[in-house]
């Protein structure tokens, strides 16, 4: 069977599985391809419609799973980590970043404008690099997706503070960016719509903390998972026991209305699987049963825990891996690793104005085939000058700079061509 997969920067992975392969099956294909080894975050997921997802179950098979032999799914993060700097990998985090820009745009994660405007900053110093008149001009925010229905006062407002960014690499943006979502209250927030007991709408968040209760967008009750004693369904109902305080001597269960039992088990689901990876050390046998999964489920938990996870990231050995990140296509690397040597080798083809008809616009071709930069202004009129200053990006060397400025200055007075390429540590 054929199987595609949009991943976090929209770009499309397809392969093609066998026809009882399960989703574990083809996560660890993505995953692969990704080159991610912190994928216990991660999962696929099945839109059932624009707004309602399912995630794929790991140990089940892939047909079994889906309607109308439809293998379409998405790459998501699954459980967001409330710690992001605990992930040991620069690549886990540009993921976690590229998930919360999606959160963002969608209305999932509000943001007040001015966080709008922090988080923003961070994502134009991560895609964009640091400022530079010559190169971004004056309105490069626009080609930014910030927010939805996002105006010139947030992107004036973004750039203000991009402009004041200085030698802050790529990783270190994310890592801005990250440790200011992680503070927003709807971070990593699964949302379910319920009906509490007297008929109310409400709305039911599933996250790494706990249950959490909204009312008109306002959280209106918290239960954290260490009060939680046991979570169940019946039909389209939902239970939650509920540890008694100090002031309180028995037990109480709280009870919710889903709108039918495939809502009703997919929090239930939800809720086992968040209290599982967030709390518990490590996963008990599928035979065992334990007081916490109710009603006799046959579902259980079966991937690693949070813990296991960390324990697994603190034993990753390889180099910090290179990347091309999905706006600007450019290799990322920490600010640590030093001066890097760019090896792709660009070709000026130098035309004189007497050939082109004066004005033309001349060009580099990466001998890679990939691309063709153009040139930033025309070639000279003067045919005794037969110059042609290129400056432009440079997009598929394999250098570790995240922003390789590429100058060329061919000067072609006599034959041969003489070319020179320089470029600076800081990717300037």
């Amino acid at each position: 069977m054929q199987c595609k997969v949009t991943l976090l920067d929209d770009t499309l992975f397809e392969c093609e599985l066998g026809k009882h392969a399960t989703g574990s099956d083809l996560f660890v294909k993505v995953c692969d391809h990704l080159n991610l080894l912190e994928r216990d975050y991660c999962g696929l997921a099945i839109w059932d419609t624009p707004t309602s997802r399912t995630w794929l179950d790991a140990s089940k098979e892939i047909r079994k799973q889906v309607a109308d032999y439809t293998y379409e799914f998405t790459f998501n993060v699954k459980f967001y980590p409330p710690d992001p700097a605990q992930l040991t990998e620069d690549l886990t985090r540009y993921y976690l970043c590229l998930q919360l820009r999606k959160d963002i745009l969608s209305g999932l994660l509000p943001c007040s404008f001015v966080t709008l405007a922090m988080l923003g900053s961070y994502t134009a110093q991560s895609e964009l690099g640091e400022y530079d008149p010559e190169v971004h001009g004056s309105h490069y925010t626009k080609e930014l997706r910030l927010a939805p229905g996002q105006g010139k006062e947030l992107e004036d407002k973004v750039m203000e503070l991009h402009r004041t960014y200085r030698s802050m690499s790529p990783a270190q943006a994310d890592m801005l960016f990250l440790e200011n979502a992680k503070k927003l209250s709807m971070y990593g927030v699964d949302l379910h719509q319920a009906k509490d007991l007297e008929g109310v709408d409400i709305t039911l968040g599933v996250c790494s903390g706990g249950l959490m209760v909204y009312k008109d967008k306002l959280r209106i009750n918290r239960f954290p998972w260490p009060k939680v004693l046991k979570i169940s369904y019946k039909r389209s109902s939902f239970f939650i026991k509920i540890r008694p305080s100090e002031q309180e001597q028995y037990e109480s269960t709280i009870g919710f209305k889903l709108p039918n039992y495939k809502a009703s088990k997919k929090l239930w689901r939800a809720s086992v699987e968040h209290h599982t990876f967030f709390r518990v050390s490590s996963v008990e046998p599928p035979s065992s049963r334990s007081r916490f999964l109710a009603l006799g489920s046959k579902f259980r938990y079966s991937g690693r825990t949070q813990a296991q996870t960390r324990q697994a990231s603190s034993m990753i050995a390889r180099p910090a891996p290179r990347f091309t990140r999905s706006a600007s296509k450019r290799l990322s690397r920490t600010i640590d690793e030093g001066v890097c040597v760019c090896v792709c080798v660009c070709v000026c083809v130098c035309v004189s104005a007497g050939e082109t008809g004066g004005g033309e616009r001349g060009g580099l071709v990466c001998p890679a085939g990939k691309t063709t930069l153009p040139s930033l202004c025309p070639l000279p009129h003067d045919e005794t000058a037969r110059y042609l200053l290129l400056t432009s990006f440079c997009t598929w060397c394999s250098c570790g700079i995240p922003y390789v400025t590429v100058c060329i200055l061919a000067l072609t007075m006599n034959p041969p061509l003489r070319c020179a390429l320089e470029v600076d540590s800081d990717g300037r």
